[in-house]
């Protein structure tokens, strides 16, 4: 088991009181215009609304009252962020989602990351508190987030890497963005340090049981929130991050039906685990501990994972979804065409 504890707070990020009103400001507009929507368009009542966003009446009345003096609301809401708002609500209704959070692209083939990434940031500041056990995973997305997070000391934050380590030391590491987020919030850090995928299922038991690494998979079973990103199969991005499995490994996970992976985990387009030896050999949380914490964030975006993020859906029933509008489309797309 690997720990570290914060000493200093890095710089804070976000440049200062004029970047933090912005911010506020921006989620205050997004929380409105969700107000506005469900009240006008969907016609829940202000008492419905207020359970779903977490805010009392008065607060729902106020926001409503808003919206028409600034005249977003006339026949239809007229907002920019009405399509987002659109596309939102369909996720969550189609997905059984609490939340479903998207990012706005410049253009159709805009790459979503950078997009998806500062979305993540934003809700993580605001949704991490002192007391969390929080369980996260790795990759692009999540990594590119952390400047997007605004630091603050929580007290008693407890941040788990779910993976073991990748063999070459690169940017996108499990444990490199674990221990960073764990600073972000001076908390303590939490490390599998192994490979990401053993040899045998006899050596995961051997390191789990035998090597100290037990503590670390047991605050698996009381986590307050997971933070995980989903890979696609067919790209060769999972494979070259580590080198842990070979082309004709890839090319057997295609043929049983894989469409990407989570923590290693890899399943196909209904969120079943598919029938191949890396799914016993990684060293990683089983996806059955990951599911009984109480928030579960995902967020991952591209053409190339709509079908990994369609079969996320069930294997780990994401509580909150952060994508990109281009990708929630797909996702909604293939849902209506299926």
């Amino acid at each position: 088991m690997g720990r570290r504890r914060q000493g200093e707070s890095e710089d804070r990020r976000g440049g200062g009181e004029a970047t933090e009103q912005v911010a506020s400001e921006s989620r205050t507009d997004r929380l409105r215009i969700r107000a506005a929507w469900m009240y006008f368009v969907e016609q829940m009542t202000q008492n419905e609304i207020a359970d779903v966003l977490g805010v009392g009446r008065v607060t729902i009345v106020r926001m409503l009252a808003d919206a028409r003096a600034r005249n977003e609301v006339k026949i239809t809401i007229e907002s920019e962020l009405s399509e987002i708002v659109r596309l939102e609500r369909a996720l969550e209704k189609t997905f059984g989602l609490q939340q479903a959070l998207v990012a706005p692209l410049s253009a159709p083939n805009a790459d979503p990351i950078p997009a998806i990434s500062a979305k993540t940031g934003s809700f993580l500041s605001d949704t991490m508190k002192s007391g969390m056990r929080v369980g996260v995973g790795w990759g692009q997305t999540l990594f590119s987030s952390l400047p997007f997070i605004s630091a603050k000391s929580l007290t008693d934050f407890k941040v788990i890497s779910l993976l073991g380590g990748v063999g070459v030391v690169r940017r996108f590491n499990p444990a490199e963005f674990a221990w960073r987020f764990a600073q972000i919030f001076q908390g303590d850090g939490y490390l599998i340090p192994t490979p990401a995928v053993v040899d045998s299922v006899e050596t995961k038991i051997a390191l789990v049981e035998r090597c100290g690494l037990q503590e670390v998979f047991e605050m698996a079973n009381v986590l307050d929130a997971v933070l995980l990103s989903v890979g696609g199969i067919a790209s060769a991005t999972t494979f070259s991050r580590g080198g842990f499995l070979k082309e004709a490994d890839r090319e057997a996970l295609l043929a049983r039906g894989a469409v990407g992976d989570l923590l290693f985990h890899f399943f196909d387009r209904n969120g079943d685990l598919v029938d191949h030896p890396v799914n016993s050999h990684v060293m990683s949380v089983d996806v059955d501990r990951l599911r009984k914490a109480p928030i579960r964030i995902l967020t991952s975006g591209g053409e190339e994972k709509t079908e990994a993020l369609l079969g996320a859906m069930t294997l780990i029933a994401p509580t909150i979804l952060i994508t990109d509008e281009e990708s929630a489309r797909r996702m909604l797309d293939a849902v209506s065409g299926s």
